[in-house]
């Protein structure tokens, strides 16, 4: 995990657009837990699995636009190269996960 901090701070909007998003991840992926407890038949819960993962790469598009739109402009004009490298990192990583 990098120890990189920001100097600014996200929309809080933003922010509680994203959290909102993830909340519903999340209670998605609980009611595929349950639909795996109750045996629940395979195909189902596949699509339903679909579905949470195509969610969570929606929360991390988001991210990333916003990333690139205020934290990465910021860098830039900081002349913070590490950013960079960082975001680099972090985009091969949310892709190959993807």
């Amino acid at each position: 995990m990098s120890s990189h901090t920001h100097n600014h701070h996200h929309d809080p909007q933003h922010i509680k657009s994203i959290s909102n998003r993830l909340s519903k991840a999340i209670g998605h992926l609980e009611s595929v837990k349950k639909m795996v407890e109750d045996d629940r038949d395979c195909s189902e819960i596949l699509i339903q699995l679909s579905a949470v993962k195509s969610a969570i790469n929606k929360c991390g598009n988001e991210i990333l636009k916003e990333h690139i739109s205020h934290c990465i402009v910021h860098a830039v004009e900081d002349g913070d190269e590490e950013a960079i490298v960082e975001l680099n990192e972090a985009i091969d990583k949310f892709m190959k996960n993807s």
